[in-house]
């Protein structure tokens, strides 16, 4: 029997040390970041919000001491070195900018996508750099924990070279009432989890194609709802990301089927799994089977564990930059990587709108 080898579906807290000031009081802040970060033990020690009733309420539920009347006071407060900002990406540059300029805010956690579009992206980047602060994106799927061991699998070679990649996401979004005022989407508020993932597991891609249609259950005007992209790597990798945000009618007695799944297909292995997010608030472990000819002898092997993407994978997106600021190393989720994925998603807009294969070159990476 080949060689089995052993995974870390969730990162090592390796530092709590900083004090976080968490900027929002919606869905994701209230519901699943707080919820990791109370699991973890970070200092949450400020909340704010656009409505400040909303944040006490927040703040009680958590056990959050300090509640600011604005985002502003948060991130001027002297006991705040982390700020944490889950807020609309338009909005969401200025209260980074205003967080660059406090002596005592040591490192930042933008929610992704971190601007409206990749030049707005680039010239807070370029801020950031300037600055002695740490600026980070939530790009939280690379810590759903099939995707880690998916990384994994491909860091031991388990696979062979890889020659195929998709993720098949058929599931409706909740999408915030704030994106019926943008001109982009799908691309912008859901592939870019996708596109960036890919990163993650292939490297920087050379070009992507992609292509779009309305969704017929989105009411407000919008151009990218269904979104199929094609990427090509340096390495040959080709990879299909679709996100199917329709996937069908719904309506009472009708049998729905919503999921996400993915596929790694390697020159000596086959690895495929579900990511568990469309089965929320219920909730349900994401999933990972693998089978290989170098640590399987060709037999399936399927990894288990019970934490799940929502909530538990934000503990490690707090955790990296906790441990860049203690360590002075860049963190995993930087801005400047971050960055490129932006520069992909707007790659996608351009193939959308010019109906052609579009390479990041033309974005200068």
């Amino acid at each position: 029997m080949a060689k089995q080898l052993r995974f870390e579906p969730d990162p090592e807290i390796r530092c709590r040390d900083f004090k976080i000031g968490c900027i929002g009081a919606g869905f994701i802040m209230a519901d699943v970041q707080l919820s990791a970060y109370a699991m973890a033990h970070f200092p949450v020690v400020a909340i704010a919000s656009r409505h400040a009733g909303k944040a006490a309420e927040v703040a009680a539920r958590w056990k959050i001491p300090t509640v600011h009347q604005t985002p502003h006071q948060l991130i001027e407060d002297p006991n705040v070195e982390i700020v944490d900002i889950a807020f609309p990406p338009d909005q969401q540059p200025e209260l980074i900018r205003h967080a660059l300029k406090q002596k005592h805010v040591r490192g930042i956690l933008a929610q992704k996508p971190l601007a409206m579009n990749f030049d707005q992206a680039k010239a807070i980047v370029e801020e950031a750099a300037a600055t002695d602060k740490v600026l980070s994106v939530n790009q939280n799927m690379r810590f759903d924990q099939s995707m880690r061991v998916l990384k994994q699998l491909l860091e031991h070679n388990a696979l062979g070279t890889p020659v195929l990649g998709t993720i098949e996401m058929r599931a409706i979004p909740h999408w915030q009432p704030f994106l019926a005022a943008y001109d982009r989407l799908t691309l912008l508020n859901m592939s870019i989890h996708h596109l960036d993932v890919l990163r993650f597991l292939f490297g920087d891609p050379v070009e992507i194609y992609t292509a779009v249609r309305r969704d017929p259950r989105t009411e407000f005007d919008h151009t990218d709802g269904i979104t199929i992209s094609t990427l090509k790597f340096p390495s040959e990798v080709m990879a299909v990301s679709m996100e199917d945000v329709w996937s069908g009618p719904r309506q009472e007695g009708f049998e729905s089927d919503i999921y996400i799944k993915w596929r790694v297909e390697g020159l000596d292995g086959v690895a495929q799994g579900t990511i568990g997010w469309p089965d929320y608030p219920t909730g349900s472990p994401s999933t990972l089977r693998y089978c290989t000819s170098k640590t399987t002898d060709g037999h399936w092997v399927q990894p288990s564990w019970d934490t799940r993407w929502f909530p538990h994978a934000f503990a490690g997106v707090m955790e990296q930059l906790q441990y860049a600021l203690k360590t002075g190393t860049t963190p995993m989720l930087s801005a400047s990587d971050n960055l490129k994925t932006m520069a992909l998603v707007e790659a996608g807009y351009r193939s959308m709108q010019e109906s052609r294969a579009v390479r990041l070159a033309e974005f200068g990476f």
